[in-house]
């Protein structure tokens, strides 16, 4: 979701592992017969060409055997020089200026030329259950190792960080795989919470190179001791400043507000339109940084979000919105209507609210997902919208980012989406939810939670 066009997005850049290129090394047994008619010694073979003769050098490389009358030893090979235009070669370009190759791993195993301080670790445990579709497995914890810096037999040292990706590797202090040289995923890539029987997952997709939204769970009790659930989900202006940071301040902070009021006899509504005003003021505090006061343009172009949040308990459902993240209906019952609870502000809704355009045009329309409203200094009033409802039976409201429901537009395509066993497994049915719209293309970033209804008994949150 974004106002205007963003510019080029990054893309998280692979870094080639500098062992990539390196020719192995291998020696031929020497010939008797070839050295007593007075053939040159065994030649040094690297990536299946001879290697060029001169002096003698070094010991030879381990495994090498050498007849008496073979004359001087073979020529060890040298690294290749390191190509300064690719990345990830700068170890061995220093290496190569100082007029020293990269050290080779000691001990009677290690394979020749590789960097002693690029351990490896082992492989993956094939007994580990695989992750479930659309949850990046959790990053594995390395081996127990010597104390030393690179443990014992080349393996991580203790409490290293192995790669996600090639899970051989560790992670360096830049972040990126010594192995296969991926970067770490940031934490904030994917998040997953529950708490108190409802629960949010969200993603990064594929085609942003930060997740720019955020969510807050929370629970409280009524002053009749009846429990009562928050959700609150915010989605960051792409063409904004720091749009990460405006999500996150505006989820944390009407999500502290609702927690706190409704326990005090705060008529839900009431407390949801508090709720989104004290979040937009959380926004608005962005803008005035000091520390930005140098830079004009983003003085101008200040954080801003857009808001949807849902509060169920005393038998009341209620939602309160700002923008185009949305908030649906799905009862239990598949055989009743499902329904959307909220209205876009946007300029595709601005058009069929003014019989300008057919739904389908709007849509259609490039400005179909320009927002008119959101959280942030420089908008021009905020509106929140709110709305209560007394569902007849029980069911599950979903919480959600335009990066879900543009591949679940309709509530009917949603509830088509949504697990049956949602409801029971909020966590399982988010995250399938999210697996739906990263399978279909992931363009935006994906949040979703899930807040059945009626409110659940009051759960532990998960350790």
């Amino acid at each position: 979701m974004r106002r205007r066009t963003s510019g080029a997005r990054r893309t998280a850049g692979v870094r080639r592992s500098a062992r990539a290129r390196r020719g192995r090394r291998t020696a031929p047994a020497a010939d008797a017969s070839r050295a007593a008619a007075g053939a040159r010694p065994g030649r040094a073979h690297r990536s299946g060409r001879a290697a060029a003769s001169g002096p003698a050098g070094p010991a030879p490389v381990r495994g090498h055997r050498r007849t008496a009358d073979a004359g001087p030893p073979p020529v060890a090979d040298t690294p290749p020089s390191a190509d300064p235009r690719v990345a990830g070669y700068e170890a061995v370009a220093d290496a190569a200026a100082a007029g020293t190759g990269p050290a080779t791993a000691a001990g009677p195993g290690a394979p020749s030329g590789v960097p002693a301080a690029e351990p490896v670790a082992p492989a993956a445990d094939p007994g580990t259950p695989a992750a479930e579709p659309g949850v990046p497995a959790p990053e594995p914890a390395a081996p127990p190792a010597s104390d030393g810096p690179s443990g014992a037999a080349g393996t991580p040292a203790r409490g290293t960080v192995v790669c996600t990706a090639c899970r051989s590797g560790a992670v360096d202090a830049e972040g990126y795989c010594t192995h296969c040289g991926h970067a770490r995923p940031r934490a904030r890539d994917h998040m997953e919470d529950e708490v108190g029987g409802i629960a949010a997952v969200s993603d990064r997709g594929h085609r942003h190179h930060r997740n720019e939204d955020f969510f807050a769970l929370r629970t409280a009790a009524l002053p009749d001791g009846t429990p009562a659930v928050v959700a609150v989900v915010c989605d960051g202006v792409s063409s904004a400043t720091r749009p990460d940071e405006a999500s996150t301040a505006a989820s944390e902070a009407a999500g502290e507000a609702l927690r706190e009021s409704l326990p005090r006899g705060t008529h839900p509504a009431q407390a949801m339109h508090d709720a989104i005003l004290a979040a937009s003021s959380a926004v608005d505090a962005l803008a005035n940084d000091p520390s930005l006061a140098h830079d004009e343009h983003r003085q101008q172009n200040a954080p801003a979000c857009t808001f949807v949040g849902a509060v169920v308990g005393g038998g009341l459902l209620t939602v309160g919105w700002v923008g185009d993240s949305r908030a649906y209906w799905i009862p239990n019952d598949r055989t009743a209507p499902p329904a959307r609870l909220t209205e876009d502000d946007s300029w595709a809704a601005q058009m069929v609210a003014n019989n300008l355009m057919s739904e389908a045009e709007a849509n259609a329309d490039e400005r179909a997902h320009a927002i008119t409203g959101w959280l942030g200094a420089d908008a021009y009033e905020v509106e929140p919208h709110t709305a209560t409802f007394k569902p007849d039976g029980p069911g599950i409201v979903v919480v959600c980012t335009d990066g879900l429901w543009n591949y679940a537009e309709s509530a009917e395509q949603m509830a088509a989406v949504l697990p049956y066993d949602a409801p029971a497994r909020p966590l399982n049915g988010a995250r399938t939810l999210v697996t739906h719209a990263l399978d279909g293309g992931g363009h935006d970033n994906v949040t979703v939670a899930l807040v059945p209804f009626p409110a659940p008994a009051g759960q532990p949150a998960p350790a």
